[in-house]
C-alpha cells in the first residue's frame, strides 16, 4: 500500500531528535509499505533554529530521512492565539506538497499521527481527494484537547470524521470514544520499541561509557521539559531524598521551555550538585542512559503510553510512573510503582523504595514488543480501513441493477 504521511511530529534537520518514536514507527511501517512523508515545520522553530545552527534545509524542502523521501514545509501559524486558525494553516502550509503527492506518489491512504491541527487537515484534504483517512492520538492531543476553546471543534471534527483512529491505549480509546467518535473506527494498538538496541545489558559497562561515577545510584528523566511532565514535583520528592541524606545523583535528559525555570528552582532547592540537566541526546545513546540508572522516573500529570517508560521496560530498568491515561495498563510488564501525580510526598517514598532494593530481589521486565509487531497491526488495520472505504464508495449491487434496467 502506498501511504502518504502527515504529522509534525518528526525528525527535521534542525531537530534530530523531534518524535524519534514516530520516526521508529514509520520506518517499520516502510519495510511492509510504500511511505511519504510531509512533516510541516512550525515557524518559530525554525526561526529559533536558524539563529543557532548554519543548519539549512534545501530550496525545495525535500531530505531523506531513513532512505524516505520527506517534504518540510514551513509551517506560518499565530502562536498561542487563534487556535481555531491552526488546522486551517496547516492545510494551507501541506496542500501544495499532498497535491504533487497525489500527482507523483498517488497514495492509497493517509496516515496522520497527531489528532488536531494534523489530522484535521489530513481529513480535509485526504476526502477531497477522496482518500480513506487514519489518524493516531498519543495522549496529549486527547487529555487536553478542551485546555483551549479554538482547539475543540477542530478535535471533535477531526475524530468524527476519520475513517480510522488508533489509540496507543485502552484509556485514550475510551475517551476518544466519548468525544463521539464510533467505537468501530477505534483501534487499540500499543507502541513497541527497537529491541535490538533497548534491552538489558550491563550497568558498569553503560556508566563507564557515559562516564558515571560507578557506586552512585542514578535516577533518570528522559522527556520534555513541560509542565504537564510534573518536573517540578520531581524536584520537590528529590528534595526530600535530600533532606534523609540518602545518596543519588538525577539526571534529566531533554529540552523545552521549563529548563531555566526548572534550573532556579534546583537551585533554590540547594540540588544543584545533585541534579544535572543534560539536554537533548542522541537517541542511540538513551540505551545506555536507562541501563545505567538504578530506576526511570516520570511524574507526568497526564499521558498516553510513554513510550520513555516502554523503553526502560525493554533495558530491565524499574520505573516510578503516575498513575494516569494509559501507564497502568503497561505498569505489569515491568517492575514498577505508581504514584498519584502531584504528590511530592508519595514520589520520594517510591522513589527511596526503587532506590533500597537490591536488584536481585526485582522481579525482571517481561516487555519485548517490538515495532515490527506494532507495524504488523497497523498494516491489518490499514486494510480493514481501506476495505471499508472501498465498500462505502462502491455503488449498492442492486442500485446498480436498477440503473442497468
Amino acid at each position: 500500500m502506498r501511504i502518504l504521511v502527515i504529522t509534525n511530529l518528526y525528525p527535521n534537520p534542525y531537530q534530530p531528535n523531534r518524535a524519534t518514536f514516530n520516526r521508529q514507527q514509520v520506518r517499520a511501517l516502510a519495510a511492509k509499505h510504500e511511505i511519504e512523508v510531509i512533516a510541516p515545520i512550525l515557524w518559530t522553530d525554525e526561526w529559533s533554529a536558524r539563529r543557532k545552527t548554519p543548519t539549512r534545509l534545501p530550496p525545495d524542502r525535500r531530505v531523506e530521512c531513513d532512505g524516505l523521501p520527506v517534504l518540510h514545509p514551513r509551517y506560518v501559524y499565530p502562536p498561542k492565539i487563534g487556535r481555531r486558525w491552526y488546522g486551517p494553516c496547516f492545510r494551507r502550509c501541506v496542500r501544495a506538497g499532498f497535491q504533487q503527492a497525489l500527482r507523483t506518489f498517488r497514495p492509497e491512504m493517509i496516515f496522520a499521527p497527531w489528532v488536531y491541527p494534523d489530522g484535521w487537515a489530513a481529513v480535509k484534504l485526504g476526502h477531497a481527494a477522496g482518500m480513506p483517512v487514519v489518524l493516531k492520538a498519543h495522549g496529549s492531543d486527547i487529555h487536553t484537547w478542551d485546555t483551549y476553546a479554538g482547539r475543540q471543534d477542530g478535535t471533535m471534527t477531526a475524530l468524527r470524521e476519520a475513517d480510522g483512529i488508533i489509540a496507543v491505549s485502552q484509556d485514550l480509546a475510551q475517551r476518544i470514544a466519548a468525544l463521539g467518535a464510533d467505537t468501530d473506527r477505534i483501534q487499540v494498538i500499543y507502541d513497541g520499541v527497537d529491541t535490538s538496541r533497548f534491552h538489558a545489558g550491563s550497568k558498569a559497562a553503560a556508566r563507564q561509557k557515559l562516564d558515571l561515577t560507578p557506586d552512585i545510584p542514578l535516577i533518570l528523566f528522559i522527556g520534555n521539559l513541560v509542565q504537564v511532565k510534573g518536573l517540578d514535583v520531581l524536584l520537590r520528592a528529590y528534595a526530600q531524598l535530600a533532606e534523609s541524606r540518602r545518596p543519588f545523583v538525577a539526571a534529566l535528559i531533554g529540552g523545552g521551555p521549563l529548563n531555566t525555570p526548572l534550573q532556579k528552582l534546583t537551585a533554590n532547592l540547594g540540588l544543584s550538585g545533585r541534579v544535572r540537566f543534560l539536554g537533548p541526546r542522541p537517541h542511540d545513546e538513551l540505551p545506555d542512559w536507562y541501563r545505567a540508572a538504578n530506576v526511570f522516573v516520570l511524574p507526568s500529570r497526564s499521558e498516553g503510553i510513554p513510550v520513555v517508560l516502554l523503553e526502560a521496560a525493554a533495558c530491565g530498568t524499574p520505573f516510578v510512573a503516575s498513575r494516569v491515561g494509559g501507564i497502568p495498563e503497561i505498569a505489569s510488564s515491568a517492575d514498577s510503582e505508581l504514584v498519584t501525580p502531584g504528590d511530592a510526598n508519595e514520589l520520594a517514598a517510591a522513589l527511596a523504595r526503587r532506590l533500597d532494593t537490591p536488584a536481585g530481589n526485582r522481579p525482571s521486565s517481561t516487555f519485548s514488543r517490538k515495532h515490527d509487531d506494532a507495524a504488523s497491526e497497523l498494516s491489518n488495520f490499514f486494510e480493514q480501513v481501506r476495505s471499508r472505504h472501498v465498500s462505502l464508495s462502491s455503488p449498492p449491487a442492486t442500485l446498480y441493477t436498477s440503473q442497468v434496467r
